[in-house]
């Protein structure tokens, strides 16, 4: 019976091991009753795909996957509409939000990093919102031009304030990120920040502002030095620090 119970323990101890590194990613979304979500990891190279799954009557779901190492997860509806999380070993992060519109309506809970990834998703968002109002003012004042309800003159003056209210909203955009990165450096979340674009413009461009790309970079070598993602940009920083070079 002794040898029983130490054997016993010790299955136990090793599921418990084995176990350590599962993340789980769990919610409930509105109108996602019977639909699917996708979960591919995010690895240095590629989008790698990992497990789809149906929500339940109730929109709700829940996976479970032993992560290899700190990385990005894109939960997914579609191409256009995916969240990224970036959980820690053993950690459980539960999504709230709706199925029509998951990346403009999901809350977390749980996730340190992943919190962080949403303030930043949530951020673009709202200069999203700014974005789709400039287009559709200018939209409205080519139709105005068109139609000959407004002169050449008038819808200049328009297309100039339309064209500062853009400018303010991308420098918005872009001193939001710089601070993001400057308060987070050694966090694999500024990789995100880094990239962020604004109407498809980089907020931050290497040809003018290669200090954050090497700020980063210092940061995820000093707190992660071994993690493919540093890795990977490390080799990424030095190609473009040498194309630099070469100019």
């Amino acid at each position: 019976m002794k040898q029983i119970l130490i054997i016993a323990a010790a299955l136990l101890l090793l599921t418990a091991c084995g176990n350590r590194n599962d993340i789980v990613i769990e919610g409930t979304l509105a109108n996602g009753a019977g639909k699917t979500i996708y979960i591919e990891e995010m690895t240095p190279d590629a989008r790698l795909f990992i497990d789809s799954v149906t929500l339940d009557n109730k929109g709700h779901f829940k996976f479970r996957y032993a992560m290899p190492y700190k990385t990005f997860y894109n939960v997914h509806i579609n191409e256009e509409d995916y969240i990224v999380l970036l959980p820690d070993f053993g950690e459980k992060i539960i999504i709230e939000g709706s199925y029509d519109s998951l990346s403009n309506t999901y809350r977390l809970q749980g996730g340190g990093d992943s919190q962080l990834l949403w303030q930043l998703q949530d951020y673009a968002n709202q200069g999203s919102i700014v974005l789709r109002d400039i287009v559709a003012s200018d939209r409205q004042n080519q139709q105005l031009l068109s139609e000959g309800k407004i002169t050449e003159a008038e819808y200049t003056a328009a297309r100039n304030i339309t064209d500062s209210i853009y400018l303010d909203a991308f420098a918005d955009q872009q001193h939001y990120v710089v601070n993001f990165i400057q308060d987070h450096l050694g966090s694999l979340t500024t990789l995100i920040a880094l990239y962020k674009p604004f109407n498809n413009r980089p907020l931050i461009n290497p040809a003018d502002s290669f200090e954050f790309y090497e700020a980063v970079l210092e940061g995820l070598e000093e707190s992660m030095p071994d993690n493919p993602h540093t890795l990977s940009f490390k080799n990424q920083v030095e190609r473009t620090r040498f194309q630099y070079a070469q100019q």
